[in-house]
């Protein structure tokens, strides 16, 4: 379920050709770096706009910010937008110790970006992972939380693991011949983060289950830049974490919280993702049934570059934004 570099982390930049006709295709050069030190490391953060502020969250664990710029960065026309690489990613320093990289530190440091920018609250969008820390900070912080919205989201470990479990079916299913080759070298006892295991996981073709509409054009920085670190996922979701979840996010449980988040939330899932599949993203509306919940019928994992033309009128509405 990992976002591999070769297979998925790339498409996470694509937009429709037909997309969003406010998106620009030069975003990210309207943006400029600044580093904060926060807890000793330098920790990249883009602002830009005035108005509400909305904290952008990427997915991964281990991707830096860049994907969630290029398709929600024009929002810095109506509100104050807020993009950060979290620690280990992108162009922030990586840790000295790798046991700092969880979903803990992660939803910390969102506060200590709020107090530093000196926003009294702010809004939270999530995506994939990005919704992990994002639903941590709605339980953790909740006087400081204006706005949620959960893309594509994860309610638990629990739920990360029977995602994992999903895809894999996938995987043996529909590509058996790798698949022999992956239960040989799991029977040797290779982990996921492990070669050879990690590349011939990583060639698996993934597409089908990200998204419903292959098809689509691709929009990313031209400046080199780290896209991912493998790890902060290794440490994360785990060593062996394609198979089975441990490490930060494996303790992660929210759903008998998340009935009492007062911030206006909004949940968005598609019904053709593989990765956060329909079967527990409907959970939602059991765990938290004073959220809005909207199913995007045409969308993988990622609605708001599949199904713009209803996205974004969604986004807009539930901002507040004219």
């Amino acid at each position: 379920m990992k976002l591999v570099i070769s297979a998925i982390y790339l498409a996470l930049f694509f937009i429709s050709s037909s997309a969003f006709s406010q998106i620009d295709p030069d975003i990210f050069s309207k943006f400029e770096s600044k580093f904060y030190e926060i807890d000793g490391y330098k920790i990249n953060v883009e602002v830009k706009g005035s108005g509400d502020p909305i904290f952008f969250l990427p997915g991964g664990p281990g991707n830096s910010h860049d994907y969630m710029q290029a398709n929600f960065g024009q929002y810095y026309k109506t509100n104050t937008v807020v993009f950060f690489d979290f620690l280990g990613r992108g162009k922030s320093d990586d840790a000295k110790d790798k046991s700092e990289y969880s979903v803990e530190n992660d939803t910390d440091l969102i506060e200590k970006l709020r107090i530093i920018l000196k926003f009294d609250k702010i809004s939270v969008v999530g995506h994939s992972y990005g919704t992990v820390p994002a639903q941590a900070y709605a339980i953790k912080y909740p006087e400081h939380l204006d706005k949620l919205l959960l893309i594509s989201g994860f309610h638990s470990g629990e739920m990360w693991q029977a995602n994992c479990d999903s895809y894999n079916h996938y995987a043996k299913t529909h590509f058996p011949e790798k698949w022999k080759q992956v239960d040989s070298l799991r029977a040797l006892g290779y982990v996921s983060s492990q070669e050879p295991l990690k590349s011939l996981y990583a060639n698996i073709p993934t597409k089908y289950v990200y998204y419903h509409n292959t098809s689509i054009i691709g929009n990313s920085p031209k400046e080199p830049y780290r896209v991912w670190n493998n790890d902060v996922y290794t440490t994360i979701i785990g060593r062996d974490g394609d198979f089975d979840v441990s490490g930060s996010m494996i303790n992660q449980d929210y759903r008998q919280q998340l009935k009492n988040v007062k911030a206006k939330t909004l949940i968005v899932a598609g019904r053709y993702d593989g990765v956060s599949t329909p079967e527990f993203n409907i959970q939602y509306k059991t765990f938290m049934s004073q959220a809005q919940f909207v199913m995007f019928e045409q969308s993988g994992h990622n609605p708001y570059l599949e199904e713009p033309e209803k996205f974004f009128p969604l986004f807009d509405t539930f901002f507040g934004i004219k």
